[in-house]
């Protein structure tokens, strides 16, 4: 299941802050450096150079064409598909990104098991009971 998320609970949740924290604190300029990237910025300077690649190599071909040499028109035609492959990678990596960032998780659905249901695992059962003695406390 390649792309799948699973939400986290409220205790792992307060562990990952605690250590986003003690990060922080550790190495105040790592954790400014990481913030400061982003994907979607790194795919779309990265499709609008290959815009600007693409209109330079109409220019090359256009120039292979008015002066009668056929090699710059060669050179200026795969400048042309290059960039054209490279912004059409770029704009589907900002579509996925978006997806990923954008979307949030559908919610967890519940399964409702009777106590001879045996097709979940036992781990499954466990799980179920230890949230059930949680949610008790709460």
């Amino acid at each position: 299941m390649e792309g799948s998320t699973v939400p986290l609970s409220e205790e792992e949740q307060r562990q990952f802050e605690q250590l986003e924290r003690a990060l922080a604190a550790e190495d105040p300029k790592f954790v400014s450096a990481m913030r400061g990237t982003n994907v979607r910025l790194y795919y779309k300077r990265r499709a609008v150079l290959a815009g600007v690649g693409f209109v330079l190599g109409i220019a090359v071909l256009m120039t292979g064409a008015i002066v009668p040499n056929t090699i710059i028109g060669v050179v200026g035609f795969v400048m042309m598909v290059a960039c054209l492959y490279i912004a059409a990678l770029s704009m589907k990596r900002i579509s996925n990104a978006g997806d990923a960032d954008d979307i949030p998780p559908p919610p967890p659905t519940k399964k409702h098991k009777t106590r001879h249901d045996s097709s979940g695992s036992f781990m499954e059962r466990m799980e179920d009971r230890w949230r059930r003695r949680r949610d008790e406390d709460l």
